[in-house]
């Protein structure tokens, strides 16, 4: 590696050249081996209101609760939650909370019969837990639980408020987006908006996200408000203060109630799929509210949220094998467990996926496996060909040249007649992949490598039998780490009795943006066989990155100018230097089109974030007055179909039918009242945008106010998006060798591997 203090340095041979120069890239050689890497923003924050035109709104008023969780909740990039269905909403109060307790009634009922033996889960628990668990059982067998559950005074009567509209499962990789509500809706909503002191421009989002009857909802119960995407507690607290006045209070319960759910969202936000009950209350707590416990009871009493109670292993301990009921009492009563509650659509979309799983577990069938003959593969690929053979499901874990192997696994199914289809996130990987394929199109075209989200919407891929599953006997699943609870569970669903599902990616990168953790979770279950890539990533990028991913940042040799660490003293520097590298510099020494080069910082926001540098860039490189909501024809930008989905494209036209881009999976035109909401500029994004795609030549951005928000799976993702060049705008010192040592990624609380463990034996 090479860094540059000086543009009019003369070239060296020892880096990759950065400099602005009219001679080309310089660089010189450093002493010190330590890119830099993240900014002040953070890639793990939520694009929050600012974004979407809600965040710099909130109500007048001081809030009635401290600011600071005691649970981290903090959104992962690219999870903006989309509003509700205006739609849902079309029955009344009554038949709705009827309809719901009735459904999931049958469910529990349901669930119970499927299993074979009774659940482990502490029936003989104490003191709190056990307290929750009756309140539990009480909601499921159609009764409130009693008022001194949680062994506290009555809490005050309840004011009438009406049922929240609930926000349905998406049931397609990539939802239609709602339909727009109403103007006489809109206008409704605006006037109580107005009342509130909260700003009138919200008036759209709160329609959209609340449904029919916005504005009624609002009156009754202020703090509904919350259901907004991009609002917090005190906004809310501030609203309902100007609505309701001497009425308004801290231990009001729909305040409770509605705290509750804004918690758990932001739990999912930041990729948990429910949070462990200690920490619920002690959010709560911190958010003012009186009565936490009350507030989850009441939470949980109006079926807005669930709770679980899962039996936890002893460290080391071995399974013990009961010998009478009595004994096996006795053992249920001694193991410890944890009490979790979390928001029904990711409790239930986990309990799916472990259901799906252990059926394509144990859906194979017994007799002796085929014997595949993978075609000129040897090492691990033959290995995992061989795994396959035998095994419903398999985890392959390795880096970029790793991919090579799951193409020859398909080879060799393909050449057996089996069904076989490799299924990527993004277009870009969707071709990469393709390209490893002998007698493949380069595209893709005979749909033996198809995207996520066209396989499971049926836009790609073989298409569904008369049962609804999907018409494959393998599915090759890659860049498993971005899959998702709720997405890994329509996938399974989805395959048939027997087939065989090979999950494949590197689990050292950034973890899915929606909730869940997937692929760590099986790799830590260990049900199923792992086979682990012994293919290098090759060059001094991957010698790099590979020592990336074992927490060491190495000194690489870089003689043709792959790496180069350009040191800049503040943020302003850091765009300057930015946008020099990227339209003068790395094409005048690489030949690579402005295009062709794709800067990656920690977050949207901040002097160096990507709305900083997208200015900055647009200026430069297609300068013009954004006549299209601040876009022009030529211009890079970002396609969010979906909540925690990027696609980049390109800018072609604007015409009454909306903007009109030009994306990798093909032409995008994207309606007049959606672009706000779902297209940003796409020169800079965060690591998050970038995963599952790689580009010729790759700008990392680190400003100094990014040290705090550095770890090792972001450096890793962000300097592995890089394929011939990278260079690395570095400002935290010796902030980015701690991080990649000591800064792991951040805890999930997930149910998925306790839950595997329960209906899958360990594989041997």
């Amino acid at each position: 590696m090479s860094t540059e203090p000086d543009p009019a340095e003369s070239t060296r041979n020892t880096g990759p050249g950065t400099a602005d120069g009219e001679d080309g890239v310089r660089a010189t050689e450093s002493g010190d081996d330590t890119p830099a890497t993240d900014s002040t923003t953070g890639e793990d924050t939520a694009d929050g209101a600012a974004e979407a035109g809600t965040g710099e709104a909130g109500p007048a008023g001081e809030s009635t609760g401290d600011d600071s969780p005691a649970v981290e909740v903090t959104a992962e990039e690219g999870t903006d939650t989309p509003g509700a269905d205006p739609a849902a909403a079309q029955v009344t109060e009554a038949q709705a909370e009827l309809a719901a307790q009735k459904q999931e009634r049958e469910r529990i009922e349901r669930r119970k019969a499927e299993k074979a033996g009774p659940i482990a889960a502490g029936t003989k628990l104490s003191g709190k837990a056990a307290d929750l668990l009756a309140a539990v059982r009480a909601v499921e067998g159609g009764a409130k639980p009693a008022a001194g559950v949680f062994d506290e005074p009555e809490p005050a009567p309840r004011r009438p408020a009406p049922e929240p509209v609930r926000h349905p499962r998406p049931v397609a990789a990539e939802a239609a987006a709602p339909p727009a509500p109403a103007p006489d809706a809109v206008e409704a909503v605006r006037r109580v908006l107005a009342d509130g002191g909260a700003p009138e421009s919200l008036a759209p989002q709160v329609a959209a996200g609340l449904g029919e009857g916005a504005e009624d909802v609002l009156r009754e119960d202020p703090w509904q408000l919350l259901r907004v995407a991009g609002m917090r507690p005190e906004q809310a607290d501030g609203f309902a203060r100007a609505l309701l006045g001497p009425e308004c209070a801290p231990d009001d319960e729909r305040r409770g109630r509605a705290v509750t759910v804004w918690l758990l969202e932001q739990a999912a936000l930041a990729g948990h799929t429910a949070l462990e009950l200690p920490a619920l209350t002690a959010a709560l707590a911190q958010r003012s509210v009186p009565d936490a416990d009350a507030a989850v009871q009441s939470t949980l009493a109006e079926g807005e949220a669930l709770a679980f109670q899962d039996a936890l292993e002893e460290p080391g301990a071995a399974p013990a094998v009961a010998e009478g009921a009595q004994e096996e009492d006795d053992e249920e009563a001694a193991r410890p467990v944890r009490v979790l509650v979390g928001l029904e659509r990711y409790a239930l979309a986990e309990e799916s996926l472990a259901d799906a799983l252990a059926r394509i577990v144990n859906s194979l069938s017994k007799e002796a496996p085929p014997q595949w003959e993978p075609a000129a593969a040897s090492g691990s690929a033959a290995e995992l060909v061989r795994a396959v053979a035998g095994h419903g499901l398999v985890l392959h874990t390795g880096g970029e040249a790793a991919r090579a192997e799951p193409a020859a696994l398909l080879t060799a199914a393909r050449a057996q007649g089996l069904r076989a289809v490799a299924a990527c996130h993004t277009s870009d990987g969707r071709h990469r992949f393709a390209a490893l394929l002998a007698g493949t199109a380069p595209d893709g075209a005979d749909d033996s490598v198809v995207t996520l989200p066209g396989l499971l919407s049926g836009a790609e891929g073989p298409g569904r039998d008369a049962d609804g599953a999907l018409a494959l006997d393998l599915l090759v699943l890659l860049d498993a780490p971005q899959l998702d609870v709720e997405s890994a569970a329509m996938v399974a669903e989805s395959l048939p009795d027997g087939a065989r599902l090979v999950l494949s990616g590197d689990p050292a990168v950034l973890w899915s943006a929606g909730p869940g953790r997937v692929f760590g979770d099986l790799l830590a279950a260990r049900v199923c066989p792992q086979v682990a890539s012994r293919t290098p990533d090759p060059g001094p990028l991957g010698e790099l990155v590979s020592g990336l991913g074992v927490g060491e940042l190495n000194q690489v040799e870089a003689p043709g100018k792959e790496i180069v660490i350009v040191p800049v003293r503040d943020a302003g520097e850091a765009v300057h230097r930015t946008v020099q590298l990227v339209a003068d510099s790395v094409p005048r020494a690489f030949g690579f089109a402005p295009g062709q080069t794709v800067v990656i910082t920690p977050g949207h926001g901040g002097a160096a974030g990507t709305r900083a540098l997208n200015a900055a860039l647009k200026e430069r490189l297609n300068p013009g007055p954004g006549r299209f909501g601040g876009f022009d024809p030529g211009d890079l930008v970002v396609h969010s179909p979906a909540a925690g989905r990027a696609v980049p494209g390109r800018v072609e036209k604007a015409d009454a039918e909306g903007l009109h881009l030009s994306c990798a999976g093909g032409p995008v035109v994207v309606p007049r009242e959606r672009v706000e909401q779902s297209v940003r500029h796409g020169w800079a994004l965060t690591a998050h945008q970038a995963v599952g795609s790689r580009w010729p030549a790759a700008v990392v951005v680190l400003p100094g106010d990014a040290a705090q928000t550095l770890s090792r799976p972001w450096v890793y993702t962000a300097f592995g998006r890089a394929e011939r060049h990278l260079s690395v705008v570095h400002g935290v010192e010796q902030a980015l060798p701690r991080a990649v040592a000591e800064v792991p990624a951040k805890p999930r609380t997930t149910r998925l591997p306790l839950l595997l463990r329960t209906l899958v034996p360990p594989a041997g």
